[in-house]
């Protein structure tokens, strides 16, 4: 079995740093709304199309999205997430699967802090090239497609922006 990437290695390539510029000055809230949105739209069907019976993914959106409304709190949203991220774990020879799962999880991580909204373009993107090209793809075609899906992260992410948002996130991210 072939050793698989499963995360997004430079993180300095353009792509990624054209989308830390598109974070930068936004609120925990939107950048939260933003990534669950998001990995709900494009990467919970990469997911469920392996994994049709596992609700461990979409049980970890569901619980970020009740923690955005007040609805439980946030030890108990963390456990959905931690769930998730066995569930990547648990598929890690299925590259689109596992990026799936993981940049779900990163993207539910954001409710806690707001650096992790990263994961959902470093594992996120990634996934969706496999997803798109195969597992078996050149890296460079890899690369290529998960560098075009982050340009339409950062649509996505610029489309819900606030401009000049009075509570923007504090992010360190520790690279």
């Amino acid at each position: 079995m072939p050793k698989y990437r499963k995360m997004l290695p430079d993180w300095e390539a353009p792509y990624i740093q054209s989308l830390v510029s598109a974070i930068a000055g936004q609120s925990k809230a939107t950048l939260a709304n933003w990534c669950v949105d998001y990995a709900e739209a494009y990467l919970l069907p990469i997911y469920e199309a392996a994994h049709p019976d596992d609700a461990r993914p979409r049980n970890a959106l569901t619980a970020a999205r009740d923690w955005l409304a007040g609805l439980i709190k946030l030890p108990e949203a963390k456990a959905y997430i931690l769930d998730c991220h066995t569930a990547a774990r648990e598929c890690e020879n299925q590259p689109a699967a596992y990026g799936a799962a993981r940049g779900i999880g990163q993207a539910a991580s954001t409710i806690h802090a707001a650096t992790y909204c990263a994961g959902l373009a470093l594992y996120g993107a990634l996934a969706v090239a496999y997803d798109t090209l195969g597992a078996d793809a050149a890296w460079a075609d890899l690369e290529r497609a998960a560098g075009e899906e982050c340009g339409h992260m950062e649509t996505a992410l610029r489309a819900v922006s606030v401009a000049d948002e009075p509570k923007p996130a504090k992010l360190n991210w520790n690279c």
